[in-house]
């Protein structure tokens, strides 16, 4: 199907935070055509801009963060062993015997090396191992290592996705690119005609280590009238608090926030309605968790409504979304930026 075909072309992409514009030509080469033009500044935000060729026309903001979590090399061993520091929130329960892409000087595999249960001491037993005490097996020497590796060079998990069932679709780096596929797939498929003013798209970095970084910038440089953040949201699972979820295969989510804007909350809620969109409704009183708590703070403010697309083991190299939801997701996004009832309100 188009839409996952999309979000795993996006999601293998090596994006671990720092590293955001790493696959740059590939994106340019796939998106440039659909779009007036693509920008990166100095954190390397991308912006890409779609015009709907209106004189004074609003400016539409849709944020999808695009860094994914990693870890840096922090020294290189006798065996062809690395060590290495996390950069974002790594879930350790599962790195042990992970399979790990090294982008040095070329792509190297490597697995995350496990101790097997027969040496582990009595004292480490049913224990996680902090990520810096863990090593990468690559296969080879230290000396051959050393020629394509550095300290600092950025580790991602390998990119492999494998079909659940019919509808559902496991692999690395959906936090946050399936998001930004269904963005992509929204926008592209909206005509200049149809849209409701000038839509920004903007591919924010750092967010995964710090949400007044990327965005903050960006958002700063393009000045929109009103903003959707789009980001994954908690997955529920039989073991998770429902409160603290959301269902997979029910639809996107929608954030009711004192740090989001209350009428543009009710229009998406309101729209999605008027397009027969499943809606989760999902309670963050302080904080989303995501970009949207950040832009109201740009500039005089930013009017933002915060979406999620269920994500179920958010933060492995297996995490897992539903493509029912990623379906409503791109018809949300196509919806919000061609709705003339919004742009009146907010421009």
């Amino acid at each position: 199907m188009e839409i996952f075909e999309n979000i795993i072309k996006l999601s293998s992409m090596m994006s671990v935070t720092g590293y955001e514009d790493y696959d740059d030509p590939y994106l340019r080469e796939w998106l440039l055509d659909g779009f007036d033009s693509m920008e990166k500044d100095a954190l390397r935000n991308r912006v890409l801009v779609k015009k709907c060729g209106r004189e004074n026309a609003p400016k539409i903001l849709i944020d999808t963060h695009f860094d994914e979590i990693g870890m840096y090399v922090r020294e290189i061993h006798e065996g062809g062993f690395l060590s290495v520091v996390n950069v974002g929130g790594l879930d350790t329960r599962i790195l042990q015997a992970s399979d790990v892409m090294i982008y040095g000087k070329k792509k190297i595999r490597g697995v995350i090396a496990s101790t097997p249960p027969h040496l582990a001491s009595a004292e480490s037993k049913g224990k996680l191992c902090p990520v810096d005490k863990l090593l990468i097996d690559t296969g080879y020497d230290k000396e051959t290592l050393s020629e394509l590796v550095s300290v600092g060079t950025p580790v991602g998990f390998a990119p492999k996705y494998t079909r659940l069932g019919e509808k559902m679709l496991a692999g690395k780096g959906f936090d946050n690119k399936a998001c930004a596929a269904c963005a992509i797939s929204a926008i592209l498929g909206t005509s200049r005609e149809e849209l409701a003013g000038d839509v920004y798209l903007l591919l924010s970095a750092h967010e995964e280590t710090d949400r007044l970084g990327g965005v903050v910038c960006g958002a700063y440089r393009i000045e929109p009238d009103y903003a959707m953040v789009v980001d994954v949201n908690l997955g529920r699972t039989p073991d998770t608090p429902k409160h603290e979820t959301v269902e997979s295969g029910k639809g996107i989510s929608v954030t009711l926030s004192a740090v989001t804007d209350r009428k543009l909350t009710a229009r998406m809620i309101e729209l999605a309605g008027e397009k027969d969109l499943p809606v989760q409704r999902i309670v963050s009183p302080d904080s989303t968790g995501t970009n949207a708590e950040t832009l109201g703070l740009v500039r005089a403010g930013i009017p933002t409504v915060d979406v999620g697309l269920p994500l179920k083991s958010m933060h492995t190299y297996n995490e897992v979304l539903h493509l029912d939801d990623c379906v409503t997701l791109e018809k949300a996004v196509a919806a919000f930026i061609c709705d003339k009832k919004t742009a009146e309100v907010f421009s």
